[in-house]
């Protein structure tokens, strides 16, 4: 990498669900009192994704207060009856995020789509339209909407506030295609750390610098092709990027 590639985006919705998904198989949920991040960087993949790079969440700016409202939701019973839960989700939030992406190496067979330019602006290009696909605040029906922003500036409701401890939380996964080490090869592994905010930021840690891991189960690297990513045909035999002269 030549630069380092930075994105800075807002991203806000009426309400977000950030939970554990390794406890939240059913029953009731309760959302963090922030996101995790796992969920800001699917946010990002869904703006702009490509097997060729990860992203890297860098920091998290907190704009709005942190509130919450639970409500009654009937969940889909697929043994029948009709059942009642209770959903706890954050109301009107509002975040900075700065990131940026490095390639990933285990993908070899994608080696020719190492191109940092076309790949910085088109990622820019995607945040300025508010993403390619829809943007989801931890679940699908809360939707989210992005625009950019720089990272840092207008008041924040934190600003001067001190620092505050959430103790231990969900950091993300480790899948087998992104895998920091030959230790988490063909294994899904989650995360654990402990978040502090401080005057409304919140600095995350390398995926690979969380010291808690919990293995989930066996899994195999995805393999792509041509029938399954359109995205090989983009270069041609002398590993230009067509498209972009």
């Amino acid at each position: 990498m030549e630069r380092a590639n930075n994105v800075e985006f807002k991203v806000s919705g009426r309400y977000a669900l950030f939970s554990d998904p390794i406890n939240r198989m059913g029953g009731e949920k309760v959302s963090y009192q922030i996101p995790t991040y796992q969920a800001i960087k699917g946010i990002l993949e869904s703006i702009y994704w490509k097997p060729t790079l990860i992203w890297y969440i860098d920091e998290l700016r907190v704009m709005k207060y942190i509130k919450t409202q639970s409500q009654g939701i009937r969940p889909i019973n697929y043994t029948g009856g009709n059942t009642l839960s209770i959903y706890s989700y954050l109301t009107d939030v509002e975040y900075q995020v700065k990131a940026h992406f490095e390639w990933n190496y285990n993908r070899r067979d994608l080696d020719k789509d190492r191109n940092e330019n076309k790949h910085f602006i088109v990622a820019n290009r995607m945040i300025e339209k508010g993403g390619r696909r829809d943007i989801f605040l931890g679940t699908r029906e809360c939707q989210g909407y992005v625009e950019p922003c720089t990272f840092g500036e207008v008041k924040g409701d934190y600003d001067n506030y001190g620092e505050i401890s959430f103790g231990i939380m969900f950091h993300g996964f480790d899948y087998p295609d992104e895998a920091y080490d030959e230790s988490g090869k063909d294994k899904l592994v989650a995360r654990l750390w402990y978040p502090k905010m401080k005057d409304g930021y919140i600095k995350f840690i390398r995926p690979d610098k969380c010291d808690i891991k919990r293995e989930i189960k066996t899994m195999r690297m995805k393999e792509f092709n041509n029938s399954n990513f359109i995205g090989l045909k983009e270069f041609d035999e002398g590993g230009e990027i067509l498209g972009l002269d």
